[in-house]
Protein backbone atom coordinates (compact mmCIF):
# COMPACT_ATOMS: atom_id res chain seq x y z
CA UNK A 1 0.00 0.00 0.00
CA UNK A 2 1.41 3.37 -0.83
CA UNK A 3 1.65 6.16 1.42
CA UNK A 4 -1.12 8.17 -0.58
CA UNK A 5 -3.71 4.73 -0.54
CA UNK A 6 -3.33 4.65 3.21
CA UNK A 7 -3.78 8.73 4.06
CA UNK A 8 -7.04 8.59 2.44
CA UNK A 9 -7.97 5.88 4.04
CA UNK A 10 -7.52 7.47 7.41
CA UNK A 11 -9.61 9.74 6.14
CA UNK A 12 -12.89 8.17 5.09
CA UNK A 13 -12.61 6.58 8.59
CA UNK A 14 -11.70 9.99 10.51
CA UNK A 15 -14.87 11.58 8.84
CA UNK A 16 -17.15 9.11 9.89
CA UNK A 17 -15.95 8.98 13.51
CA UNK A 18 -17.12 12.94 13.47
CA UNK A 19 -20.25 12.01 11.36
CA UNK A 20 -21.23 9.83 14.16
CA UNK A 21 -20.61 12.04 16.68
CA UNK A 22 -22.37 15.07 15.40
CA UNK A 23 -25.74 13.20 15.71
CA UNK A 24 -25.60 13.21 19.69
CA UNK A 25 -25.92 9.35 19.84
CA UNK A 26 -30.35 9.85 19.08
CA UNK A 27 -31.89 7.67 17.15
CA UNK A 28 -35.80 8.84 15.95
CA UNK A 29 -38.94 7.11 17.15
CA UNK A 30 -40.56 5.10 14.82
CA UNK A 31 -43.81 4.72 16.39
CA UNK A 32 -43.59 9.22 15.93
CA UNK A 33 -45.12 8.79 12.28
CA UNK A 34 -47.99 6.95 13.90
CA UNK A 35 -51.35 8.73 14.53
CA UNK A 36 -52.39 9.57 17.83
CA UNK A 37 -54.67 6.92 19.75
CA UNK A 38 -58.44 7.48 19.84
CA UNK A 39 -59.73 9.80 22.55
CA UNK A 40 -61.77 7.83 25.11
CA UNK A 41 -64.98 8.35 24.78
CA UNK A 42 -67.22 10.42 26.41
CA UNK A 43 -68.69 9.36 30.06
CA UNK A 44 -72.13 7.97 30.06
CA UNK A 45 -74.47 10.25 32.36
CA UNK A 46 -76.23 7.42 34.29
CA UNK A 47 -80.19 7.74 33.86
CA UNK A 48 -82.19 8.94 36.55
CA UNK A 49 -83.69 6.43 38.82
CA UNK A 50 -87.67 6.54 39.73
CA UNK A 51 -88.65 6.81 42.98
CA UNK A 52 -90.55 3.74 44.59
CA UNK A 53 -93.04 5.56 45.89
CA UNK A 54 -93.35 7.79 42.06
CA UNK A 55 -97.55 7.82 41.64
CA UNK A 56 -98.88 6.12 38.42
CA UNK A 57 -98.92 7.85 35.38
CA UNK A 58 -102.21 9.46 34.71
CA UNK A 59 -103.66 9.74 31.03
CA UNK A 60 -102.97 12.67 29.15
CA UNK A 61 -105.33 15.38 28.19
CA UNK A 62 -107.15 13.85 24.67
CA UNK A 63 -106.58 10.59 25.65
CA UNK A 64 -108.79 7.64 25.96
CA UNK A 65 -108.28 5.63 29.34
CA UNK A 66 -109.40 2.56 29.38
CA UNK A 67 -109.83 -0.82 32.19
CA UNK A 68 -110.63 -4.20 31.84
CA UNK A 69 -111.22 -6.87 34.93
CA UNK A 70 -113.26 -10.30 35.19
CA UNK A 71 -113.62 -10.62 31.44
CA UNK A 72 -114.66 -7.30 30.46
CA UNK A 73 -113.58 -4.23 29.20
CA UNK A 74 -114.69 -0.23 29.15
CA UNK A 75 -113.96 2.89 28.56
CA UNK A 76 -113.02 5.79 30.62
CA UNK A 77 -115.32 9.38 29.86
CA UNK A 78 -112.75 11.73 28.82
CA UNK A 79 -113.17 14.20 31.80
CA UNK A 80 -112.48 11.49 34.34
CA UNK A 81 -108.87 11.59 35.71
CA UNK A 82 -107.32 8.10 36.60
CA UNK A 83 -105.65 8.22 39.89
CA UNK A 84 -102.99 6.11 41.18
CA UNK A 85 -103.63 2.41 42.42
CA UNK A 86 -105.04 1.54 45.42
CA UNK A 87 -106.04 -1.51 48.06
CA UNK A 88 -108.47 -3.91 46.70
CA UNK A 89 -109.52 -1.78 43.71
CA UNK A 90 -109.07 -2.45 40.03
CA UNK A 91 -109.30 1.57 39.42
CA UNK A 92 -110.35 4.81 40.37
CA UNK A 93 -111.50 7.90 38.65
CA UNK A 94 -111.74 11.18 39.86
CA UNK A 95 -114.73 13.24 38.63
CA UNK A 96 -114.13 17.27 39.12
CA UNK A 97 -116.27 19.00 41.34
CA UNK A 98 -119.25 20.88 40.16
CA UNK A 99 -119.12 24.56 40.67
CA UNK A 100 -120.56 25.41 44.71
CA UNK A 101 -119.37 21.46 45.70
CA UNK A 102 -116.02 21.83 47.55
CA UNK A 103 -114.69 18.64 46.59
CA UNK A 104 -114.51 16.19 43.70
CA UNK A 105 -116.76 12.91 43.24
CA UNK A 106 -114.83 9.38 42.53
CA UNK A 107 -115.79 6.36 41.01
CA UNK A 108 -114.43 3.05 42.38
CA UNK A 109 -114.21 -0.10 40.02
CA UNK A 110 -113.87 -2.95 42.64
CA UNK A 111 -113.33 -6.89 40.99
CA UNK A 112 -112.60 -9.16 44.28
CA UNK A 113 -112.75 -12.88 42.44
CA UNK A 114 -114.49 -15.32 40.50
CA UNK A 115 -117.74 -15.57 43.23
CA UNK A 116 -115.95 -13.06 45.47
CA UNK A 117 -117.42 -10.01 46.80
CA UNK A 118 -120.75 -11.05 47.67
CA UNK A 119 -123.84 -10.91 45.88
CA UNK A 120 -125.74 -8.81 43.88
CA UNK A 121 -128.86 -8.15 46.43
CA UNK A 122 -126.21 -8.21 49.46
CA UNK A 123 -123.98 -5.56 48.21
CA UNK A 124 -127.17 -3.42 47.45
CA UNK A 125 -128.19 -3.58 50.94
CA UNK A 126 -124.58 -2.87 51.86
CA UNK A 127 -124.77 0.10 49.92
CA UNK A 128 -128.37 1.30 51.27
CA UNK A 129 -126.69 0.46 54.89
CA UNK A 130 -123.98 3.71 53.61
CA UNK A 131 -126.43 6.22 53.70
CA UNK A 132 -129.32 7.80 55.88
CA UNK A 133 -131.75 10.70 55.19
CA UNK A 134 -132.20 13.79 57.47
CA UNK A 135 -134.26 11.93 60.35
CA UNK A 136 -131.58 9.14 60.41
CA UNK A 137 -133.61 6.63 58.69
CA UNK A 138 -132.25 4.43 55.67
CA UNK A 139 -133.03 6.34 52.11
CA UNK A 140 -135.44 4.51 49.50
CA UNK A 141 -133.22 3.44 46.79
CA UNK A 142 -133.91 3.62 42.65
CA UNK A 143 -132.95 0.27 41.73
CA UNK A 144 -133.00 -0.92 38.16
CA UNK A 145 -131.88 -3.91 35.70
CA UNK A 146 -130.80 -3.73 32.74
CA UNK A 147 -128.78 -5.64 29.93
CA UNK A 148 -125.27 -3.72 28.30
CA UNK A 149 -123.81 -5.87 26.08
CA UNK A 150 -125.14 -9.21 27.08
CA UNK A 151 -124.11 -8.40 30.61
CA UNK A 152 -126.46 -7.99 33.22
CA UNK A 153 -126.08 -4.67 34.84
CA UNK A 154 -127.71 -3.46 38.12
CA UNK A 155 -127.80 -0.20 39.14
CA UNK A 156 -128.91 2.01 42.46
CA UNK A 157 -129.44 5.75 43.34
CA UNK A 158 -128.75 7.05 46.58
CA UNK A 159 -128.79 10.38 48.62
CA UNK A 160 -128.56 11.87 51.52
CA UNK A 161 -126.44 11.85 54.06
CA UNK A 162 -122.98 9.40 53.29
CA UNK A 163 -122.10 7.17 56.37
CA UNK A 164 -118.08 7.33 54.93
CA UNK A 165 -116.41 3.96 55.14
CA UNK A 166 -112.96 4.53 57.24
CA UNK A 167 -109.90 2.80 58.64
CA UNK A 168 -108.37 -0.08 58.42
CA UNK A 169 -111.47 -2.57 58.65
CA UNK A 170 -113.11 0.25 56.32
CA UNK A 171 -115.75 0.46 59.39
CA UNK A 172 -119.25 2.56 58.08
CA UNK A 173 -120.28 5.71 59.65
CA UNK A 174 -117.00 6.67 60.75
CA UNK A 175 -117.32 10.15 58.68
CA UNK A 176 -120.49 11.57 57.96
CA UNK A 177 -120.93 14.20 54.81
CA UNK A 178 -124.59 15.13 54.19
CA UNK A 179 -125.54 16.05 50.97
CA UNK A 180 -124.04 13.61 48.79
CA UNK A 181 -125.33 11.07 46.47
CA UNK A 182 -124.10 7.43 44.83
CA UNK A 183 -124.60 6.21 41.73
CA UNK A 184 -123.64 2.34 41.96
CA UNK A 185 -123.63 -0.64 39.59
CA UNK A 186 -122.60 -4.17 39.55
CA UNK A 187 -121.39 -5.93 36.39
CA UNK A 188 -122.23 -9.79 36.12
CA UNK A 189 -119.17 -10.53 33.92
CA UNK A 190 -118.07 -13.88 32.32
CA UNK A 191 -115.56 -14.25 35.66
CA UNK A 192 -117.26 -12.74 38.26
CA UNK A 193 -119.05 -9.60 39.45
CA UNK A 194 -117.72 -6.21 38.55
CA UNK A 195 -118.78 -3.36 41.48
CA UNK A 196 -119.09 0.18 40.58
CA UNK A 197 -119.45 3.37 42.93
CA UNK A 198 -119.36 6.66 41.98
CA UNK A 199 -119.76 9.11 44.85
CA UNK A 200 -119.69 12.81 45.97
CA UNK A 201 -121.40 16.18 46.64
CA UNK A 202 -124.71 15.53 45.06
CA UNK A 203 -124.28 18.53 42.58
CA UNK A 204 -120.95 16.61 41.18
CA UNK A 205 -122.59 13.58 40.83
CA UNK A 206 -125.72 15.00 38.87
CA UNK A 207 -123.06 16.20 36.98
CA UNK A 208 -121.75 13.00 35.49
CA UNK A 209 -124.37 10.86 35.74
CA UNK A 210 -124.66 11.03 31.92
CA UNK A 211 -120.77 9.84 32.28
CA UNK A 212 -121.58 7.36 34.11
CA UNK A 213 -124.18 5.76 31.52
CA UNK A 214 -122.20 6.21 29.16
CA UNK A 215 -119.16 4.06 31.17
CA UNK A 216 -121.38 1.36 31.86
CA UNK A 217 -122.64 1.13 27.87
CA UNK A 218 -118.62 1.16 27.32
CA UNK A 219 -118.25 -2.28 28.56
CA UNK A 220 -118.05 -5.61 26.77
CA UNK A 221 -116.82 -8.56 26.74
Amino acid sequence: MSRHQFIAICAVLLFGIVAACGNGGEQSDPRSSNPPADPPPPATVPAVAERPDAPAPVQTQGEVATGAAAGVAWTVPPRWEVQPPRTMRVATYLIPEAEGDDEPGECAVFFFGQGQGGSVDLNLQRWRDQFETESGGPPSPAERKSTINDLAVTTVSLAGTYLASMGPMFQSGAVKKPGYKMLGAIIEAPEGNVFVKLTGPEKTVLSAEGEFQDFLNSFRK
